[in-house]
């Protein structure tokens, strides 16, 4: 075992990152280095929020936030976005949704979970957004939970991290995308001061520490950028292809894609049963996509989401397909 927080020249590693990339000092004392980024939710959010808590994150958005949230007894709240906010929930957006929730229950929000690129959309808040989000919740006392585990899959424009404007965030990051360490079971956190003596005693009783051999890979993984940006470069080569591709298909409602590997359709011009679409489109081409629903219990119905992360020759194969299929 390690120490619960990770091999200190793990940290210092993830630091330094922090320092070429962004340009923002952290200090080694809050990273803290997680089994994936999946225990990096459940220790932030068991160590931010009370049963009974509400957090606020948007819909479409990645699953298991909402999944962790409910196992934990915190309440969540859905905030709806669409093309007009480029599918995030930028501050005009979040306002307009608390305020409705307020009038109804009186109450706000304890929480808040941006991600940026986001899954399923890959879509991303700009600079400006991103600040405004984190000083409104500086302001309204809720804690901003920043995913960033797309980080450095961005195309035409980095990512910015949400600690350039506030330290008082929780940022989580994983060794699973742009280091493509999938299967690692490796993550770390960037925690303000006062949730870290937490997060430890909550680490070394539900994970004792993260995998050993992972930390010290994760510590090489920072020294292959060569490699790890030619996948990036393979995945923009995916991206473009399915853009162009896609809508000879008649998939042509589609967010911006900004980051990440997926591309988010809407489908509701040809179905309103996204999971049935998307077995049917299984069964009758060979091209597996994810319903709507795995993001948005309650518009999903109409949505799809396409990965490009695979083969470029297997992107262009599937793009043929799907041509066919929809003629």
């Amino acid at each position: 075992y390690t120490d619960s927080f990770g091999v200190p020249a793990l940290r210092e590693r993830i630091g330094r990152h922090y320092r070429e990339v962004y340009g923002v000092d952290v200090a080694t004392e809050s990273i803290v280095v997680t089994t994936g980024s999946s225990a990096a939710f459940v220790l932030s959010f068991l160590a931010a929020f009370d049963v009974g808590d509400r957090v606020a994150l948007a819909s479409p958005g990645y699953p298991a936030y909402r999944n962790i949230l409910n196992a934990l007894g915190i309440e969540v709240v859905d905030i709806p976005t669409g093309a007009d906010s480029n599918f995030q929930p930028t501050l005009p957006v979040l306002e307009r949704a608390l305020a409705v929730l307020e009038a109804e229950t009186g109450k706000g929000v304890d929480g808040l979970i941006v991600a940026s690129p986001s899954n399923p959309t890959g879509t991303m808040l700009t600079p400006d957004e991103l600040a405004a989000l984190v000083r409104y919740s500086a302001d309204k006392g809720i804690r901003f939970v920043s995913d960033e585990i797309y980080h450095g899959i961005t195309y035409g424009r980095a990512a910015e991290t949400a600690l350039k404007f506030g330290r008082d965030v929780v940022v989580i990051n994983s060794f699973s995308k742009y280091f493509s360490m999938t299967g690692w079971r490796l993550g770390w956190m960037v925690l303000p001061p006062d949730l870290l003596r937490a997060v430890e005693c909550l680490g070394q009783n539900l994970f004792i520490s993260p995998p050993t051999i992972s930390q010290h890979a994760g510590i090489a993984a920072f020294d292959c950028n060569a490699e790890l940006d030619a996948n990036v470069a393979r995945y923009a080569r995916n991206r473009e292809l399915l853009l162009q591709r896609l809508p000879k298909a008649r998939f042509d409602k589609l967010a911006s894609a900004d980051g990440a590997f997926y591309i988010y359709a809407d489908v509701g011009d040809l179905t309103n049963d996204s999971p049935e679409f998307c077995r049917r489109m299984l069964a009758e081409t060979g091209v597996a996509t994810t319903p709507g629903t795995d993001f948005d219990p309650v518009r999903g119905h109409r949505s799809v989401r396409f990965s490009f992360a695979g083969e470029e020759a297997d992107m262009a194969e599937a793009a043929e397909r799907l041509i066919a299929w929809r003629r």
